[in-house]
């Protein structure tokens, strides 16, 4: 029986990735580094952390880490009047919250990005918590973060539906013993577990909300 849902948010929730690349791409611009050689879906789903350290070579030597990601953040949330939500996210996630299913957030963003994608399209309210990168020690695909959620909500994780759109995510929830929810997943093997979805509104069919009524058990 699923009792929570454990939602990604880029890319899931929010329709971000034109947002961070215009941010990343604004921040090599202040520093003359040239990203035109990579594809625009080059970093999707890439941990930020390692879209430094492929990026790094690229940069004056004095920049670190912690200014080239400070920088990359202000430009996002400067912005984050842009951003449009994934079709059907905030009417699912306000049904669900009707239903009395909690919710909640688990990101590979850090939480000053966390918070703008989700005050962008109004459905901070209806998290009982979120989990951002700043909050664990390993990110997606490691299963810290879903294995936080978790222990934080007091689940099993069999209990706990992730809803995700990247492989990287559906491999984090999946190492934490979670059912996915796959939106838009590509062509390939099928995984025990693992739910393929087109639409958001599936969420609700999966967690036995139909008419804005709970199925009983």
């Amino acid at each position: 029986m699923i009792k929570a849902i454990a939602w990604d948010i880029d890319g899931t929730l929010v329709d971000s990735e034109p947002l961070h690349l215009a941010a990343l791409e604004d921040v090599c611009k202040a520093y003359a580094v040239d990203i035109a050689d990579l594809d625009d879906t080059h970093f999707v789903g890439v941990h930020i952390g390692d879209v430094w350290e492929e990026l790094r070579p690229r940069f004056p030597a004095h920049v670190s880490f912690a200014d080239w990601s400070q920088q990359l953040n202000a430009a996002y949330t400067k912005n984050s009047d842009q951003l449009v939500e994934i079709a059907g996210a905030k009417a699912v996630i306000q049904t669900l919250a009707a239903n009395k299913l909690c919710q909640v957030a688990v990101s590979n963003s850090n939480r000053r990005v966390v918070d703008a994608n989700l005050d962008a399209i109004g459905v901070s309210e209806f998290m009982a918590f979120t989990i951002s990168l700043d909050d664990v020690c390993e990110g997606k695909p490691d299963p810290f973060p879903y294995r936080l959620a978790c222990a934080k909500l007091g689940l099993n994780s069999t209990e706990v539906l992730a809803v995700e759109d990247s492989a990287t995510g559906a491999a984090s929830a999946i190492a934490a013993g979670m059912p996915v929810a796959f939106l838009h997943r590509p062509a390939g093997r099928e995984e025990h577990g693992v739910t393929a979805i087109s639409d958001l509104s599936e969420i609700l069919e999966l967690a036995k909300i139909a008419q804005g009524n709970l199925y009983s058990e």
